[in-house]
Order: C-alpha cells, then sequence, then structure tokens
C-alpha cells in the first residue's frame, strides 16, 4: 500500500503530529502506563472489597480515566463514555452491584492476562452480559495495560479508521471493535518496520486522520468550510505544542533548583532519569549529577518506576533515600502521589519526606488530592511546595540549610 507508507511517512516527519509530540518524545506516556495500571488495580481493589462508590465522581476509576485522558493527543474525553447518567442508567456498573462485580472481575482478569486469547475471551465474556453502556471505549483503559496487543479505541480513531480503509464500523458495539483491531493488526504486521509493536502509535495515525489533522489522500476533496474546520484544528494544535513546551520548561526548571539545593546540602542528588540529559540555564543536569544510580535491591520493573521519580536525594554515597519530589504541571497529580508511595513501599525506612511541586495555580488540586481518604490514611506523609516558593527561596535554601527538612520552611501540608 504505496499510499499508505507515504502517510507514515508524513505523520513521522510532522513536528507537530502525534508521533512527534506524544508517542515518541512525552515522557509522561511512559509514566501513564504505571499509574494507570496501578490504578486499575486499586478499581478491583475497591470493587472487591466494597468501596466502589455508585458514582463515577470521586471514585478510583475516574483517576484512571483522568490519567488516561491526560494523553490529551490522542484520549481527551476518555472519561465521558464512563461518567454516570442517572436517568438512563448508564453504564450500569455503579449501582447494580452485580454488573459492578462483573466489571471488576472483567479489569482483574485482563490486568493478569499473559496471551492474547485470554484478552478476547474476556472481552466477549464481557459482551456476553450486556451491561448497559460498557462498550469498548473500555478499551482505551485495555491499552494501557497491553499495548502490543490491544489497539486504543474513541470516536477520532475509529473515523480515522473507517476514512482509511473505507470501513463503517460504529461505535458502542464489542463487536466492531474487534474486527477493527484484526485489521489495525495486520495492518501494523505489514509495515511494522515503519510503525511499532506498540499500537499507540498506527492508533495516533488514525486519531490524526479521523480528527481530520492529515488528510488520508489530498486535500483536494476539502470544501470550503472543511478547509477551515481544517486550519482552526491546526492551529489549536500548534498553541497545545507551545503550551507543553512552555510547561516542559517550568519543569526543568523546577528540578534544576532542587539539584541546586540537593547538591548544596551535600546529598547525592538523581532527576528522573529520562531527563539527565536535560539543562537549564546553560547547566547540564548530567554534569551537575554526575553519579550512577545507586544499586537498590528491588524488583526491575519497581526501579524503573522509581527511576522516573522527577527527583530524588540520598545520603552521600549510600543507597538511604532521604527526600523525593514530583512536579506536576499539568498532570494528575493523584498520579504523582502514587509513584511516592510506591517509593515508600518498596525503599523507604521512615525517615524520608516526600513532595509534590505544583504551580501555584494547582494548589487546590493538590489539597484536595492530598485530603483522599486513600491518602490521608497512608502513613507516608506527602507535603506540597509551589514554584513560586521554590524559585524565590532557592538561594535562601542552598546557603542556610543543613538537612533535607529544611525544605519544611517552604512546604505545605493539606488542611
Amino acid at each position: 500500500m504505496h499510499h499508505f507508507q507515504t502517510l507514515i511517512e508524513q505523520y513521522k516527519r510532522d513536528p507537530e503530529s502525534v508521533y512527534n509530540t506524544w508517542f515518541v518524545s512525552n515522557d509522561e506516556r511512559l509514566k501513564a502506563f504505571r499509574s494507570i495500571r496501578r490504578g486499575v488495580l486499586q478499581v478491583v481493589a475497591d470493587i472487591r472489597e466494597g468501596r466502589f462508590p455508585n458514582d463515577f465522581k470521586g471514585s478510583s476509576l475516574e483517576f484512571v480515566l483522568s490519567c488516561i485522558a491526560e494523553q490529551k493527543q490522542v484520549f481527551e474525553g476518555a472519561a465521558h463514555p464512563f461518567y454516570w447518567k442517572p436517568k438512563l442508567r448508564i453504564p450500569d456498573i455503579y449501582e447494580n452491584a452485580v454488573n459492578k462485580r462483573a466489571f471488576g472481575q472483567f479489569l482483574e482478569n485482563c490486568l493478569n492476562a499473559k496471551s492474547e486469547k485470554t484478552l478476547l475471551d474476556e472481552i466477549i465474556r464481557l459482551d456476553n452480559l450486556k451491561i448497559k453502556g460498557l462498550g469498548p471505549a473500555v478499551a482505551s483503559i485495555l491499552y494501557f495495560l497491553h499495548p502490543t496487543l490491544m489497539p486504543p479505541f474513541n470516536t477520532a480513531i475509529l473515523n480515522g479508521f473507517n476514512t482509511l480503509f473505507h470501513e463503517k464500523r460504529k461505535l458502542g458495539s464489542w463487536s466492531e471493535y474487534l474486527k477493527m483491531r484484526e485489521v489495525v493488526l495486520e495492518t501494523n504486521r505489514k509495515h511494522l518496520a515503519d510503525l511499532s509493536t506498540d499500537f499507540g502509535c498506527l492508533a495516533g495515525l488514525l486519531f490524526e486522520i479521523g480528527a481530520q489533522k492529515m488528510a488520508a489522500g489530498t486535500d483536494e476533496y476539502l470544501n470550503d468550510a472543511d478547509r477551515e474546520k481544517l486550519e482552526k484544528t491546526l492551529e489549536k494544535r500548534r498553541r497545545e505544542v507551545l503550551t507543553d513546551h512552555e510547561e516542559g520548561n517550568l519543569h526543568t526548571e523546577m528540578q534544576y533548583h532542587l539539584i541546586k539545593i540537593g547538591n548544596a546540602l551535600g546529598y547525592d542528588v538523581f532527576p528522573a532519569s529520562n531527563d539527565r540529559s536535560r539543562a537549564y540555564d546553560g547547566q547540564s543536569f548530567s554534569f551537575l549529577c554526575p553519579k550512577p544510580f545507586p544499586e537498590l535491591t528491588i524488583e526491575r520493573d519497581t526501579l524503573n518506576t522509581v527511576k522516573l521519580i522527577d527527583m530524588l536525594w540520598f545520603e552521600k554515597n549510600t543507597s538511604n533515600v532521604v527526600a523525593a519530589f514530583e512536579v506536576e504541571k499539568s498532570t494528575s497529580i493523584y498520579s504523582g502521589i502514587l509513584r511516592l508511595t510506591d517509593l515508600s513501599y518498596s525503599i523507604a525506612d521512615g525517615d524520608e519526606v516526600f513532595y509534590i511541586v505544583i504551580p501555584d495555580k494547582r494548589e487546590k488540586d493538590v489539597m484536595l488530592q492530598l485530603s483522599r481518604p486513600a491518602v490521608k490514611n497512608n502513613s507516608v506523609e506527602i507535603r506540597y511546595i509551589l514554584f513560586s516558593d521554590l524559585r524565590t527561596h532557592c538561594d535562601a535554601l542552598c546557603k542556610f540549610g543543613d538537612s533535607h527538612h529544611i525544605m519544611h520552611k517552604i512546604a505545605k501540608k493539606a488542611c
């Protein structure tokens, strides 16, 4: 399919495409997989133990879908199918205890699935239950559990699929999703050298076509109204790319201040493993933090998660963490809390302090998340630091601090 090959090349060449802004260069995408998996585990536990509420709002499922929706290039609006619509009684997994339990068991079995067949069997079993309003929007959750087996699914991806393959698949039907999946699998297999085993790559291309960010052929078929709509869509994407770039600069600046303070206090300082190549104000993180990461006797998956925490301070020449920081600009504060909690369970010994570093405008958000019962009842205390306070007091903390506890001077607790 020569035409399709041209589309792939255009998709990968465009610096503002989903491929370049989300799939290959978005650190938050990598973090999302762990956070979403942990969140799904919480949904299963809440349903099993009778804690899952009779509404989407405030539930652990809301957190999972919020994490997914943050991957905004492809998944904006992912939570909408799961909002509880009382008049329609859909999706019927909140007030119906039997359906709720079936949904929990489905998620648990999919979490533990080791093969494609198991996942397909679970989908068919769920579909046969005919739970009202619970359709293939769930596939976007499955993608983050099994990215090489289950392509994500939403309106834009489906529209792109129908446009590219001249199909007429519909939303809301698991059978339609499974038929689409077969075509996606075969197409991905044929073009694997230019795509990825992770279906997010091809899904991003379908999204671009479905959202009319790129044409499946030439753009000659577009009328004036469609052309104007396309131009507005492209301009919106340009603004999003600029915003992401500005937020990335702020994130790097906050990491730089934390490196500067940690070094001044005499600690071994480590930014996230995928941030070591960053620089701020001409200062390269790899030069400011030259030591290799300490040897930790924990599982590999847990170690990889720990290494993605935005900033860790260790006692000099040891593997003892004294402070950990997650910088959350526009992403889920709760996912940052989960990563810090994971750290506390794996290597903490009780003397550590954990912080969420946030823009000033997100103070209400962080107070709300830190006030969640699941967080308040946790033995791990997490405080928050505002960007403005870290920036303003960085030099003073370097000059007058004698231990990591100096950060309490600018840190706050949730009420």
